[in-house]
């Protein structure tokens, strides 16, 4: 009787015993894969610093099989496939693969770091994203309706960033939905208003869609957020000056009236950079314009002499420059 009682508690002592060494084997077990995971990835960091992709892909995917949970190896693993891949030889089954293996690593580096509270790994699931659409384009899967969930998703982890609202603008004009394109640009605007960029963005699509007065708009929007900037004044007086010589629908009312305004910009351009070679010739470019709508002679001949004066100017301006670059 005492025998069956010392041996139901050895019995129930050998047990836990078990139990516990089958924990600490796990345990140890998982041990052991984390840090073979840590040695192939950091072996792998060192193929892809020496731009030897397919070894790197090959020890990002033993770190990956040994940990999943490595989060971040799946952009580099992703971006070793991606760096292998040759648009010309595009169709080749075993080069599409490759672009295959890169989009699956992004997609999945982005699920897995998004959710982190670290900014360093938010940070790269936005590389990560931002490699996925690049991925979509003309030159890879050209797909780029896919882009638009990806796009969507980077603006979700990121209101701030501009570029994700610009690419999706882009996405939607190449599509012809305008208006979903200007939302986005206008979206763009309000998570960033100081920045003179999403401004610029702006003026480039009403440009392109030929609504001149909105480009203007933007454009001064612009110049008020970097008043020091000549260049945002220059670029104010191209625009009109582009516009009344190139809008053959014009009335020379119309036309002298922006070439004014024209004059005001790049005078404005001048007064904060006086060696402005670029503002010089375009003022010297107005007058001339200025000149083709003038009746008067007299006029027209100190016109064309002030404009071959400051085409003069910069021409030596543009000299001396290319010599102190020397």
């Amino acid at each position: 009787m005492w025998n069956r009682d010392v041996k139901r508690g050895l019995s129930g002592v050998s047990l836990v015993v078990v139990a516990l060494l089958t924990v600490a084997s796990a345990a140890g077990c998982a041990r052991i894969r984390e840090l073979q995971a840590m040695r192939a990835f950091k072996a792998a960091n060192q193929a892809y610093s020496a731009q030897d992709y397919p070894a790197a892909s090959k020890l990002y995917e033993e770190a990956v099989a040994q940990n999943p949970d490595l989060a971040y190896a799946y952009f580099y693993l992703g971006n070793s496939y991606d760096n292998q891949y040759r648009p010309s030889r595009k169709g080749e089954p075993e080069n599409d693969a490759l672009l295959d293996k890169a989009v699956q690593n992004y997609q999945l580096g982005a699920d897995k770091l998004s959710v982190s509270e670290k900014p360093e790994d938010r940070n790269l699931a936005n590389l990560s994203l931002k490699y996925l659409v690049a991925s979509y384009g003309v030159d890879k899967l050209n797909d780029p309706s896919k882009s638009e969930p990806v796009l969507i998703k980077m603006i979700q982890l990121d209101p701030t960033d501009t570029e994700p609202y610009f690419m999706l603008a882009n996405v939607y004009e190449q599509a012809a939905e305008y208006d979903h394109a200007e939302r986005l640009l206008n979206l763009a605007k309000d998570a960033r208003p100081a920045d003179p960029s999403v401004y610029l963005q702006l003026a480039g699509y009403y440009n392109r869609q030929g609504l001149f007065d909105k480009t203007i708009a933007a454009l001064e929007q612009r110049a008020d957020k970097e008043p020091t900037n000549p260049e945002a004044y220059q670029m104010i007086a191209g625009y009109y000056y582009e516009e009344a010589n190139g809008d053959a629908r014009l009335q020379d009312a119309e036309k002298r009236d922006y070439i004014q305004k024209g004059l005001v910009a790049v005078d404005k351009a001048i007064q904060l950079k006086s060696d402005y070679a670029t503002a010089m010739t375009f003022r010297g470019l107005l007058l001339r314009q200025q000149a083709r709508l003038e009746k008067d002679q007299a006029k027209i001949k100190q016109l064309l002499e002030e404009a071959q004066e400051l085409a003069d100017q910069a021409n030596a301006l543009v000299k001396k420059q290319a010599a102190g670059d020397k």
